[in-house]
């Protein structure tokens, strides 16, 4: 399996099939008992600043505003306290926060937190994002709302961003960010199946084609049918 640059990859799978641990397999939290990772033809062995995992749950300190939250993460760099909050304020404004830089996270909504992690991610110029289930905890509006965005978010051009690889179970979602999407399943699990997804952007779920994929994906999954598309 891999990840080709300036792709958004997606995994899906039944529950419990090791999604979220292959994702941590690939950003090294984990070893592997045989085989191996590779970022840019390099093994990951221990987690790396290039590969960073932003969580199913919202994961914001209380205590720190959102600019604080953001410049955490740039400790690694040991930059000075003004570039760090420069560059932290930098990121904000990518995800679309600018303005609400010196809001705690008490004060903000579950979609704006959730932005606050996404920044934080991408403070640190990583080349490969790892989303575990990013949605997963927010109103179905706010998730809307924030997957519109997200795309271009993670793809701007001030980011160096690489590739995205993400973990759901939302089939739809999936097929509003995805460009290519493998699909796991059995025991031992496997990648049974890779579905490259061949739709304009942005996508429209009511779309007769996006229905298509989606049938097509929920086959694979709960028929077991090998996909290659």
């Amino acid at each position: 399996m891999g990840a080709e640059s300036g792709k958004f990859v997606a995994l899906v799978g039944p529950s419990g099939v090791g999604k979220s641990t292959l994702l941590r397999l690939l950003g090294g939290f984990l070893k592997p008992a045989s085989g191996e990772v590779l970022l840019q033809g390099k093994r990951i062995l221990r987690p790396t600043p290039q590969a960073v995992l932003v969580h199913q749950s919202i994961v914001t300190f209380p205590w720190m505003t959102a600019v604080e939250n953001v410049m955490l993460a740039l400790k690694p760099k040991r930059l000075s306290r003004e570039e760090a909050r420069r560059t932290a304020l930098s990121a904000l404004e990518t995800v679309g926060l600018q303005g609400f830089e010196e809001l705690y996270p008490k004060e903000m909504s579950g979609g704006m937190r959730q932005r606050v992690a996404v920044a934080r991610a991408l403070a640190g110029n990583p080349l490969v994002l790892l989303m575990d289930e990013p949605f997963a905890h927010l109103d179905e509006l706010t998730a809307e709302g924030l997957r519109h965005d997200i795309y271009n978010i993670l793809f701007s051009e001030q980011n160096p961003l690489k590739s995205v690889i993400m973990v759901s179970h939302n089939l739809t979602e999936v097929l509003e960010l995805a460009d290519t999407i493998y699909i796991i399943n059995g025991s031992p699990a496997t990648v049974v199946g890779r579905v490259d997804v061949q739709l304009p952007r942005p996508r429209n779920p009511r779309d007769e084609e996006f229905n298509a994929y989606l049938d097509r994906l929920y086959n694979y999954l709960t028929q077991g049918k090998v996909a290659r598309t």
